[in-house]
């Protein structure tokens, strides 16, 4: 489909209670690769949110007492649409983030799959029934869907953000309404019309994209119709949400920042290491929550180590997203650019030495080359804040408990990689790092049947997996008789 007609394709008004409606105002969506307009989208108003809570609470009931069978085929359905659509769903989330289109179709399959894995989990719903220890009656327990949610997504994967909220709610038996990202509204609201297309209900999906976020949430998480909040973003951010609710005590998901340590030791297969390097880093182009942020090498293996993943990071070709010759787009806009320059430059003024890459090209578009950094002091601010950007600091360790202390000296604590040939090491190290995810000799840990999710200043909750679904579900307890 030409871009013209992909992007006329899309609702560029609100999507509540399952149809498009227009707004007061409007705001622009702009190509990263260039800082051209891309589309112009309606900006909600907290009046905009209370009439999609409306619209969630009305269908509520119903959709809670579906039979999980029809939800789950409503969800298959979806997987089905998006599978359909990937190659139209993929340049628009490039032409508004800015990845590279084969980044974009990974994210659409890795974002389809939670559709795919929650239509298979809706109707493996359980609770237990068991007598009572006293022999004074029997123990009912049971599962109910929480209700009407608030889904935050970030712009950093326009897609699969969303149906790793939507795919468990949805299953559970939740209405949802969903705030994208200012920067990336249009693969959301796309999702959302195929959502329609695919036989969800009216009501059950609303989607909320807006210029002034802080008034939408407020008049969502102040109302008490609203009974849980899902949140992927940064974790100042993340801080102020959970504040926010305390007041009404929702239940809250918070998926927040990263500083993934990514750890080579002395018996590592160094090459498998540095294919696994690129991957960790260079997935989305750096501006990932489980990107690698710091590499921890072992001495004995560092020089060759960074000889090697400076020869692969120096491959990478800069240009716009949509070019099939690019092999690196943009970053989201010119603030991130300016946040990675920052970082690289404190490093450089503390003692490090940049191997490749390192200066930002100017010109139109929001470009960052691929960037190493070798022996990168202790007191950089690169090792301790999230990059999200192309940029590998490589420091060394001599022993395993070094490795493992410099991988821990963090507040956050999402994902980890390790690298090493010993699985007794793997092990240990795996279970001593303070971290929800560990990758043990791979790059991508990402799966939607797993639990994602981090532990300290990273957040909590899980999304995927089979732990997944129960952020979405109250349990019950009913006391019987004999």
């Amino acid at each position: 489909m030409a871009i013209e007609d992909l992007i006329s394709s899309v609702p560029t008004g609100l999507w509540i209670g399952g149809e498009e409606r227009q707004a007061a105002s409007t705001f622009n969506v702009l190509d990263p690769s260039d800082d051209q307009v891309l589309a112009t989208v309606a900006d909600a108003t907290a009046a905009d949110a209370v009439a999609a809570l409306d619209a969630a609470c009305a269908v509520q009931a119903e959709w809670a007492a579906t039979a999980p069978r029809k939800r789950g085929e409503i969800l298959r359905s979806v997987f089905e649409k998006i599978t359909e659509r990937a190659d139209d769903i993929a340049a628009l989330m490039t032409l508004e983030m800015g990845k590279v289109l084969a980044e974009s179709k990974g994210e659409v399959a890795y974002g389809a799959e939670f559709f795919r894995w929650f239509s298979e989990e809706a109707v493996r719903i359980a609770g237990r029934f068991t007598p009572a220890p006293a022999g004074t009656g029997r123990i009912l327990v049971t599962k109910q869907a929480v209700g009407p949610c608030y889904a935050i997504t970030p712009w950093n994967f326009p897609l699969a953000m969303g149906t790793r909220k939507m795919g468990p709610a949805f299953a559970a038996g939740c209405t949802m309404i969903v705030k994208p990202a200012q920067e990336t509204p249009l693969t959301m609201l796309l999702l959302a019309k195929l959502m329609d297309e695919a036989g969800l209900p009216k009501g059950v999906l609303s989607v909320l994209p807006t210029s002034n976020p802080g008034a939408v949430t407020s008049a969502l998480v102040d109302d008490g119709r609203l009974r849980k909040l899902t949140f992927t973003g940064s974790t100042g951010v993340g801080k102020a949400l959970v504040k926010q609710s305390a007041d009404k005590l929702l239940r809250t998901s918070m998926e927040l920042g990263g500083n993934a340590p990514f750890i080579v030791f002395d018996d590592a297969d160094v090459d498998a290491a540095v294919d696994g390097a690129i991957l960790a880093k260079m997935r989305n182009g750096g501006e990932a929550c489980t990107a690698a942020n710091r590499f921890h090498v072992a001495n004995s293996v560092r020089e060759e180590f960074t000889d090697k993943l400076v020869k692969r990071m120096s491959e990478f070709t800069l240009g716009k997203g949509i070019d099939p010759a690019s092999t690196l787009g943009p970053l989201i806009n010119s603030k991130q650019v300016s946040t990675v320059t920052e970082l690289v430059s404190d490093a450089v003024s503390k003692g490090a030495t940049v191997a490749v890459g390192g200066v930002a090209p100017g010109g139109p578009g929001n470009f960052y080359p691929a960037t190493v950094l070798a022996d990168v002091p202790a007191d950089a601010r690169i090792l301790k804040e999230e990059i999200f950007g192309p940029v590998a600091p490589i420091t060394g360790f001599d022993t395993e408990d070094e490795g493992v202390a410099a991988a821990n000296n963090t507040e956050y604590g999402l994902a980890a990689y390790v690298y090493t040939q010993s699985l007794d090491r793997a092990l240990r190290v795996a279970e001593g790092i303070q971290s929800g995810m560990v990758g043990i000799n791979r790059g991508v840990i990402s799966d939607a049947a797993a639990p994602f999710g981090g532990i300290k200043e990273s957040g909590f909750g899980r999304e995927g997996g089979i732990e997944g679904i129960d952020e979405y579900l109250d349990t019950k307890y009913i006391a019987l008789t004999r």
